[in-house]
């Protein structure tokens, strides 16, 4: 036999987050046959079963084959949620295999001949015109094309699949494409257009109808229709429309939004360059990766991503980042070490126009335009992979909606009980085959409740509501509940936990290696004809917007500062300059007196003070840096001034301009919390001209600099910080700082704002790669607490009482992941501070905490936290739009106040789904054991008690007891996350076996009573029991062949109704994660209105009512004693839940040993009252069999192990070497 190897099996999108396995199918004419007599012998219940699971169809009709000759291909996700996806093979004709084919065969000749890369097209393929086929599949709005070398199907995404560098896009790719080129490239990326179709309602209504939610619903109106439940069967049918058109609204609401937000200035006209001079107009949706677009000096919306590679650009990119300030985008660098890497559009993003954003001005030269190479269109550019994003959003993997699933099950393995209970039943009865059927598959219909995800989708959708009335906007309503589990929230520094502007406080300035003394500003007249003010007038990315002043607030506030003017050059005044200046800055000018005193004099120390900016290096994340090459008017040289992180400024200068004072220095100002920024500046060769200047490399340029000084600027925590991080930390949620200012900085806020407490010591992890022959090592310095001067030994305690925190900044972050991965999740269980952290490494952070099994939250302003903000569990970015595709949350509110008031709603929304679940499963268990127990005596409930209920009683309590505000604080405790929980369980047993024991109870109760027989239309028990009410209903003209009406099922039937709101009170919690019930006004007028109506029908019979819920007149003694029971049952459901559940086995089995000493510990201090509870939850935890049992996350199981280490922390000014499997430690000399 031969064994099938795994070369049928392929896997696309290889290490990427949507990577899949790829299966090949063929049809297959006999399993299409028996599928198809299989549909008819079920009447098409086969071909549902096979549309809801896609691997079954596609097994069921088709056979394997491989996936090259494959008709149709099985899609199998690798993440944890491995859902299947079925594709069919399409085939096109194309002249070529390749859209960048051409690229790969030949080298291009310099210049870019349009006439050689249409030979190269054709040469590559057959002659005479031949056209090839290719085969292709589409998936979620990519196209995927086969490849005959690889033998594997592979995505074209735009011009970075040709892995082309900074330099080839300038010499290869600047003077765009034939229209020959443009059309077969089109072939391959189609349209350039991120299509939202709106689905006709129709196909719409069809897909939702086919949902086994309301298949089921069919089923059973049907099955109820069989049983002459027509009113009952009618309203379900009503509810299932009214369900139906408000899912189809809502739906379809979405796609009209989302079409609009795509749609609006997604087709634009564009200018196309052809060749070097030619330029034509040309739509949009016809531009294809390689085009060259020139984009308006008035702005646009960009309808691609596209690489800017001559002109400069300003641009808002709100849509992405949620962050309204513009950000500034030049040309992409042509020349030196920069140019020669290859091109990437996170590396290069401050080069890179994205898709959607806002182009609101562009500067450029005379005689030259500003010009961009498409890079990607449609689906592929980044608008359009946050719309599939939104298309197909990802499973939510959450712990509830798993265990509803199991506890589904649980379900209809109790139905299949009761299935098999009533046929056997049934039979020993000699009850009719058609009978039979039709009541063992009601209790299928009893057990399992259809209105089900519709009560708990109400309690996320009323969080919602009272979100959106406190500024917090949501995109994904379904992590709502995920807020309600954060144990650690990272919160970005500047911005977030402090004031987004900067105030000015000094600046110390440097001059011939040394400090000078500390200045409080720039208004001394000596200081305006310095470098160092003319580094902070011109080292900016500041521009000019309708006559106003727009940038960073940083840039703004430093130029501000020099009281310099900024003019944007109009033709005139270039005159005086070289023509392709395009920004001047200059000083302050002198008053109208001083003007006509001496005209001549001022106009020449005006001009002698304009500085042109000549080129800008953006300020970059990663390089932590900025600069910009200037030249003043009349000087023949040029200058480069350069500003940004002290200690990459004075990495970049000679040794001998850095004071030898700087790292004292500036120690001290960062140590207080001040934000420093130094200052540096170089005289560039007389010999360079601007077009020389335009295409050195950024590190050619700032290199050899002279240290200016320092800027030191304050950055105030806000008013709110100090009070939500201490709610935070009252309610054992962790909180982080991950910012990319400087380390010391870092903790001085951290301390002031309490995220790091005053006796905490701090240590912070000082890392260095690998270099010649040494290993990569850790040294692990001490900070002292502002508690702890005292030295050493006090710092020692504070480490040994585990009153201690760990520092990491980006570059240590980077070794340490590479080199002691074995370190990283020890660090993050006490790391506090991550200072000068990149982008991409505040995502990785947060993937780190996240696989130690925290569920992480993450707060920033959206700007650098895009990544991290969409990989947190929940990420709220605090922004003025509405809403955000940077977050699945964003908050108006300019503060993190917002983050409390989240997780007090995702705690409450948790807990109400929780609270609905359990209220739905025992309301079908409840009527499942009246339903059984009325089978014993070959009866059932009535039409319209049922119809009673479901819709009077369920349905007005299942939505009115999720509208429970959240509780106005947090508390420590956390509210469960799955339903397959020791407490839950418990507490839904227990109400399960209270309601049972009392149904059966009443049901043998009434079979003994002396007035009691098998009801017929001529019984009169009242009236043998003296009652003085008039009991017309009991005069029926003939007997009920359903018996509805008998003893058993009036005193079940009152007993059951009170059992559905008894459980409905007894599991709508309030305090501590949602406000007391009494204040729910719905929920409590509802319970009272009914339990009131209930009572005057029970105890005051109207015969009216009685007749239409088909209940018989008993005794007034009979009614009295229900009244007993069920007053009896109401207490023993509340004393059940209350004692067992949440004292006994919530507080003290399951809260109780996993204290922070466990409850075996006790404390000499002890109460008698707190000794005694340690005691009881000793035994209780033995008795459960919890006693030592080690925790199920990862980050409880390593503190555990930490506790143990003796080696941890490492000891001041050790160090600790990689590669080494002891981990050894040595102590510094």
């Amino acid at each position: 036999m031969k064994m099938r190897t795994r070369d049928d099996v392929k896997l696309i999108n290889q290490g990427l987050e949507d990577e899949m396995e790829v299966r090949g199918y063929r049809p297959c004419l006999w399993k299409m046959l028996l599928v198809g007599v299989g549909a008819v012998c079920s009447g098409g219940l086969l071909l549902l079963l096979l549309y809801w699971l896609p691997e079954w169809g596609v097994k069921g009709t088709c056979t394997r084959t491989s996936v090259r000759d494959a008709h149709t291909l099985l899609l199998r996700t690798k993440d944890e949620f491995r859902q299947w996806f079925r594709v069919r093979v399409h085939r096109m004709l194309a002249p070529g295999r390749k859209p960048f084919g051409d690229l790969d065969v030949k080298p291009q000749t310099p210049n870019g001949d349009f006439v050689h890369q249409i030979c190269s097209v054709s040469e590559e393929h057959p002659p005479d015109g031949q056209q090839l086929q290719i085969r292709y599949f589409t998936h979620h709005s990519f196209r995927y094309y086969w490849n005959d070398v690889i033998q594997n199907f592979e995505l074209y995404q735009g011009l970075e699949d040709v892995k082309v560098s900074c330099a080839h896009i300038h010499s290869e790719h600047s003077c765009g494409l034939t229209k020959t080129l443009q059309d077969y490239r089109r072939l391959f990326f189609g349209e350039n257009e991120i299509a939202v179709r709106v689905p006709a309602l129709f196909k719409l209504l069809i897909k939702e109808v086919l949902n086994p939610f309301y298949i089921f619903q069919l089923f059973s109106v049907v099955l109820w229709t069989a049983e002459d439940y027509y009113y009952y069967a009618t309203a379900i049918v009503l509810m299932s429309v009214i369900s139906i058109a408000t899912s189809l609204y809502t739906i379809r609401k979405q796609y009209v939004m989302l079409h609009a937000m795509v749609s609006a200035h997604s087709v634009v006209r564009v200018s196309v360059c052809r060749g070097n001079k030619d330029i034509e107009q040309a739509m949009s949706t016809e531009l294809v990766p390689g085009d060259v677009i020139s984009i308006p000096a008035n702005g646009m919306v960009m309808p691609c991503d596209a690489v800017l590679f001559q002109g400069t650009c300003v641009v808002n990119e709100s849509m992405l980042t949620g962050e309204s300030v513009p950000v500034t985008k030049t040309s992409l660098p042509s020349s030196g070490d920069e140019a020669a890497r290859r091109y990437n559009m996170e590396e290069h993003k401050r080069h890179t126009l994205f898709c959607g954003t806002h182009v609101i001005q562009t500067r450029f030269y005379a005689g030259q335009l500003v010009k961009a190479v498409v890079i990607r269109t449609g689906f592929s550019t980044e608008k359009g992979q946050l719309v599939r994003s939104i298309l197909y959003p990802k499973p939510t993997d959450f712990k509830l909606y798993r265990d509803a699933y199991l506890f589904l099950l649980c379900l209809v393995g109790v139905a299949g009980i009761g299935f098999i209970y009533t046929i056997v039943l049934s039979i020993m009865n000699k009850v009719s085959a058609r009978t039979i059927i039709i009541e063992s598959l009601d209790i299928i219909t009893i057990t399992v409740p259809p209105a089900l995800p519709a009560a708990m989708t109400a309690g996320i959708v009323y969080a919602q509501r009272r979100l959106k009335r406190v500024g917090i906007f949501c995109i994904s309503p379904q992590r709502i509940n995920m807020c309600g589990q954060l144990n650690l929230v990272c919160f970005d520094k500047t911005g977030t936990l402090t004031e987004d502007g900067l105030d000015l406080w000094g600046i110390q300035r440097a001059d011939n290696g040394s400090f000078v003394s500390a200045e409080s500003g720039m208004a001394e007249e000596r200081l305006m004809d310095t470098a160092f003010v003319a580094c902070m007038a011109t080292c900016h990315s500041l521009t000019k917007i309708e006559g106003e002043l727009s940038g960073d607030p940083l840039d703004l506030k430093m130029f501000a500062a020099t009281g310099w003017i900024l003019e944007e050059s109009t033709e005139e005044e270039t005159a005086l300059h070289d023509p392709l200046i395009p920004t001047v800055v200059r000083p302050p000018k002198q008053t109208i007196s001083e003007r006509n005193q001496n005209r001549l004099e001022v106009q020449n120390t005006l001009q002698s003070g304009e500085i042109g900016i000549v080129r800008q290096f953006p300020f970059s994340s990663a390089l932590q840096r900025m600069s910009v090459v200037v030249r003043r008017l009349g000087e023949k040289h040029m200058e480069a001034f350069l500003k940004g992180a002290p200690e990459v400024v004075a990495s970049l200068c000679k040794p001998h301009s850095v004071p030898q004072t700087f790292t004292e220095t500036l120690e001290k100002y960062t140590r207080q919390g001040f934000r420093v920024i130094a200052l540096a500046h170089r005289q560039l060769e007389s010999k360079l001209s601007w077009h020389k200047v335009q295409t050195l490399s950024r590190n050619l340029i700032e290199d050899n600099m002279d240290f200016l000084g320092l800027i030191i600027m304050q950055n105030k925590i806000k008013q709110e910080t100090a009070g939500v991080l201490a709610e935070l930390h009252r309610a054992s949620i962790r909180t982080l700082m991950v910012t990319g200012d400087n380390m010391l900085t870092a903790i001085s806020v951290a301390r002031d704002c309490g995220m790091v407490r005053p006796q905490e010591t701090v240590i912070i992890a000082d890392a260095e790669p690998p270099k010649d022959s040494h290993r990569a090592t850790i040294t692990w310095h001490y900070v002292d607490s502002p508690a702890q001067r005292g030295g050493a030994d006090q710092a020692k305690i504070s480490v040994e009482e585990e009153t201690y925190q760990f520092a990491v900044n980006g570059r240590a972050f980077a070794v340490i992941t590479e080199h002691f991965p074995q370190l990283m999740q020890k660090l993050a269980l006490r790391a506090t501070v991550f200072a000068r952290m990149a982008p991409d490494q505040k995502t990785q952070l947060v993937e780190i905490l996240q696989g130690i099994d925290y569920t992480v939250g993450m707060c920033g302003d959206g700007a650098n936290d895009c990544g991290a903000l969409k990989r947190a569990h929940s990420g709220i970015s605090l922004s003025e739009l509405e809403a955000s595709v940077a977050s699945p949350f964003t908050s108006s509110t300019s503060n993190i106040s917002c983050v409390p008031s989240l997780i007090r709603e995702g705690r409450a929304a948790l807990i109400t789904s929780f609270c609905v679940f359990k209220f739905m499963a025992l309301y079908s268990i409840i009527q499942y054991i009246s339903v059984i127990l009325l089978y014993w005596i070959l009866s059932n409930l009535g039409d319209f008690q049922f119809l009673f209920i479901d819709l009077v009683i369920i349905l007005i309590i299942a939505f009115t007891m999720s509208l429970n505000p959240a509780w106005k604080e947090l508390v420590r405790q956390r509210p469960p996350s799955s339903l397959i929980s020791g407490p839950l369980l418990c507490s839904v047993l227990t109400q399960i076996l209270t309601c049972l024991g009392f149904q059966v109870l009443v049901f043998n109760l009434v079979q003994q009573q002396s007035w009691y027989e098998t009801w017929t239309p001529q019984s009169d028990a009242c009236n043998a029991s003296r009652s003085i009410f008039s009991h017309s209903s009991n005069r029926t003209t003939s007997h009920d062949h359903k018996n509805i009406r008998n003893y058993e099922n009036t005193s079940l039937f009152y007993v059951s109704s009170f059992q559905y709101l008894a459980v409905a009170i007894v599991f709508s919690k309030g305090k501590p994660f949602r406000q007391p019930s009494y204040k729910n006004w719905p929920f409590m007028l509802s319970c009272i209105a009914l339990y009131s109506f209930l009572l005057l029908i029970m105890l005051y019979p109207i015969p009216a009512i009685d007749n239409f819920l088909e209940v018989v007149c008993v005794p007034h003694d009979w009614r009295t004693t229900l009244v007993v029971i069920i007053a009896a049952n109401a207490m023993v459901s509340l004393v059940l839940e209350i004692l067992i559940v949440d004292v006994v086995l919530w507080r003290l089995v399951f809260r109780g040993s996993q204290g922070p000493n466990g409850p075996g510990e006790s404390s000499s201090g002890d109460t008698p009252q707190v000794a005694n509870y340690r005691w009881g939850a000793l035994f209780l935890s033995r008795l459960f069999c919890r006693r030592n049992k080690p925790p199920k996350v990862l980050y409880r199981q390593l503190a555990l192990e930490l506790q143990e280490d003796a080696a941890w922390p490492p000891k001041p000014s050790a160090v600790t070497y990689a590669a080494d499997p002891q981990n050894h430690i040595s102590a510094a000399l």
